[in-house]
């Protein structure tokens, strides 16, 4: 499924859901700086609903990961 922000704005793909948190594809996941580089995660407390294929966030595209590194008090490790 296609993760959009708030504002329309592509995320990422999920590739699946681990306790509270999405798992992004990561190959599909992070900006040009880092993609690829590793998975990146979303809290499902940010998830304002779902429509069709496509989970709608209750935050703008450029804040969702933003949000998660910071929640998380760490950068996500390379090897995740």
């Amino acid at each position: 499924m296609e993760v959009i922000g708030a504002d329309g704005v592509h995320v990422g793909t999920v590739d699946s859901v681990e306790g509270n948190r999405i798992k992004l594809i990561k190959s599909d996941s992070g900006d040009a700086f880092h993609k690829g580089r590793h998975h990146h995660y979303i809290e499902l407390g940010f998830v304002a609903g779902v429509e069709g294929d496509k989970v709608r966030l209750s935050a703008n595209a450029d804040i969702a990961v933003t949000l998660e590194e910071e929640r998380s008090g760490r950068p996500v490790p390379e090897n995740e």
